[in-house]
């Protein structure tokens, strides 16, 4: 996909978006999500904690075979309300052209907390 014209930002702006690994704890059914999602909590080290979000990612990832990933995320967006889900993360993934989410993720484990650079 080419990028807009105008829609370019500097590397300044790339670097006040924080994304940092982390390992996926839990995974459960968001009940309250219009579209299939799951409720995921995410360790991303002792200085950011666990953090919870959710993730409409199912048709390509069962509950079971999450726990124990480690992803990518954007950690410093402000929490929002997600079908009843405090998100606290945006969790990075690209889209195929069927619609089926591909996390993003370390190609090899990093410490939780490890910032993108």
């Amino acid at each position: 996909m080419a990028t807009e014209a105008g829609s370019e930002i500097s590397f300044d702006d790339f670097l006040r978006v924080d994304i940092r690994a982390g390992t996926i704890l839990s995974a459960t059914d968001n009940v309250r999500a219009r579209k299939p999602a799951y409720v995921l909590e995410v360790d991303f080290g002792p200085d950011f904690g666990i953090k919870t979000t959710s993730a409409q990612i199912t048709e390509e990832h069962s509950k079971e075979s999450l726990v124990g990933m480690q992803v990518l995320a954007v950690v410093n967006f402000p929490m929002k309300r997600v079908a009843g889900v405090k998100s606290e993360v945006l969790t990075l993934a690209t889209m195929e052209e069927d619609g089926r989410t591909v996390l993003i993720t370390p190609s090899k484990p990093v410490p939780d907390g490890t910032r993108l650079l």
